[in-house]
């Protein structure tokens, strides 16, 4: 099972809408190595859930629910999305400058390219973000 995690401005689609509707297709995304992520999740796999722009920080967890599709929106037949569900709420969300004070996660796409709006999270980050969420 891999991890992701999943860039959203909380203008267009918030993490209480995520909870609300508990199950969402996440769409919308033109950039084709984001997209190119998004063909490789899996069913089952998790996603840290993030709010871009002022926020930016981890506030949950969702599941892919369903892998790699059409993008209905997409006219030119290049990208895909996938339909998630919510998880689960971190207790403390984690905030983007948080992270960068921790050399542990210099490698991260996260840190290294703050446009990447899909991206992979290797385990031990995936762990060790969970316990700074006191969620695991």
């Amino acid at each position: 099972m891999s991890k992701w995690l999943l860039k959203t401005e909380p203008e267009s689609w918030s993490w209480e809408q995520q909870i609300q509707h508990k199950v969402t297709a996440w769409d919308g995304v033109r950039n084709y190595q984001a997209a190119n992520n998004m063909k490789q999740m899996q069913k089952n796999d998790l996603c840290f859930f993030y709010h871009s722009g002022k926020e930016r920080k981890i506030v949950g967890i969702v599941k892919v629910i369903k892998s790699a599709y059409p993008d209905p929106f997409d006219k030119t037949g290049h990208f895909v999305c996938v339909d998630v569900q919510f998880e689960r709420e971190l207790k403390n969300p984690i905030l983007l400058s948080d992270i960068k004070r921790i050399a542990d996660f210099s490698h991260l796409p996260l840190v290294r390219q703050s446009r990447l709006s899909v991206m992979e999270i290797d385990d031990q980050s995936w762990d060790y973000l969970c316990q700074m969420g006191e969620e695991f």
